[in-house]
């Protein structure tokens, strides 16, 4: 009896020994199964970001084919085109940057998502050498390993803006080249500019596969100053410019920009081509057709290029034509919470009650980004004979009263319409 139940439970210990074994091969199976699929992924993420840098290679290519068929100003017989996978340039050794700078926006900004890479260096392509960052900034490693910087003032702004570039790795790093920098004021560069650079992207999104030629460059000429602390001495720029042309929707616009914080909207410092050619001295799109050329080239209408909550806006009154002691929606801002009464002349272009019944008039920019709001308390309408919401639509008006503030927004609050004037019945 004792044998039998000791051959039982040999049995019953081999079975479990059995099936232990069984499960633990089962087991290095799985785990060899997940190896597997888990190398499988590997391989195919590699050959993914393969596919990914051919394609890129491939628009690349594109691209400086398109660039050098349509988008190139005319060189001068002793200029050097400097080329890099999606801009080109002209350097200017006298002055330390480029001449111009040509790329093109290509349709994929709207969806790539490349981060900027801030690796500032030397142009190799230019044999005359580059500027290079001490001629904008000196560095010093303290004791405990910080940084201490040693700015000259400037920012190294780009012409060709990294973010034109962020559907390809490659062309945003070549954007980093210090041919492609120049001395701009930070309030210019990180304001105005940054508004234009914008504006440009912002463009693509509201006309899609469109392809966008793009020339940015300072105005040079003689007697700039340069950067005193610098190595190189790159010139100061007074002025930048930006030419840009949609060969498939016919449309063109230029820009040119002090290199200050700019007191106006982008739009007013809006030009033909033809303009800008005048002032720098440059052929842009000269291969285009000249039956095209010359039509595109004399657009210098900026509402196509505008964000679109910004049609119907315009542009403040010319300030030097104003009546004596009559200042225009962008001079307003100068007597914001000064106590003192003014007449700030503007143009209606939005009107609306509010829920409480008061009224609000918009000059010259709506409500989307408004520069100058007058407001009407509902207690105070009796004292209106127009009707407010529908009169004034489109009307330039000039409005007398201290200007306090809605938000950072000047306003006026008026009480009776001898404060609210028709521009033309001031003169």
């Amino acid at each position: 009896m004792e044998y039998s139940h000791n051959i039982s439970m040999i049995r019953t210990i081999s079975l479990i020994t059995f099936c232990f074994l069984n499960l633990s091969l089962f087991a290095q199976n799985i785990e060899q199964k997940i190896e597997q699929v888990e190398q499988q992924l590997t391989d195919l993420e590699k050959k993914q970001q393969q596919l990914i840098h051919e394609i890129e290679d491939y628009k690349l290519q594109i691209l400086r084919r398109e660039l050098k068929k349509n988008g190139l100003p005319k060189l001068e017989s002793s200029e050097k085109l400097i080329e890099h996978s999606a801009m080109s340039l002209v350097y200017s050794e006298e002055h330390e940057q480029a001449k111009w700078v040509a790329h093109i926006i290509m349709p994929d900004v709207t969806t790539g998502n490349a981060a900027r890479s801030n690796d500032f260096r030397e142009d190799p392509k230019v044999s005359t050498g580059t500027a290079i960052e001490q001629d904008y900034f000196l560095t010093n490693t303290l004791e405990d390993g910080t940084i201490e910087y040693d700015g000259f003032g400037y920012d190294r702004g780009h012409l060709a803006p990294s973010a034109d570039f962020r559907w390809s790795t490659k062309a945003l790093s070549e954007s980093y080249y210090y041919s492609n920098m120049s001395p701009q004021r930070p309030e210019f560069n990180r304001e105005g500019w940054g508004e234009l650079e914008g504006m440009m992207r912002g463009y693509m999104y509201h006309n899609p596969g469109a392809k966008l030629y793009v020339v940015t460059g300072p105005v040079l000429e003689e007697g700039l100053p340069p950067i005193e602390r610098s190595i190189n001495k790159p010139s100061i720029p007074k002025h930048y410019f930006k030419v840009a042309l949609d060969l498939e929707n016919e449309k063109a616009i230029g820009f040119v920009m002090p290199n200050q914080r700019l007191a106006y909207p982008i739009e007013t410092f809006a030009k033909s081509i033809d303009e800008i050619e005048e002032l720098t001295g440059i052929d842009f799109f000269h291969n285009l057709p000249d039956a095209i050329e010359s039509k595109l080239e004399k657009l210098a209408d900026p509402s196509p290029w505008m964000h679109q909550s910004s049609v119907g806006d315009v542009l403040p009154l010319y300030a030097p034509g104003l009546p004596k002691n009559h200042f225009n929606t962008i001079q307003a801002k100068r007597w914001k919470n000064r106590d003192k009464k003014v007449t700030v002349c503007g143009t209606v272009v939005h009107a609306k009650k509010s829920k409480k019944g008061n009224t609000m008039l918009y000059l010259d920019k709506g409500i989307a980004d408004p520069v100058f709001i007058v407001f009407i308390r509902e207690e105070d309408m009796r004292n209106f004979s127009m009707n407010l919401l529908e009169d004034l639509n489109g009307e330039t008006v000039a409005v007398t009263e201290k200007i306090g503030k809605i938000g950072e927004t000047p306003t006026m609050f008026i009480k009776n319409e001898k404060q609210l004037l028709l521009f033309h019945d001031t003169q």
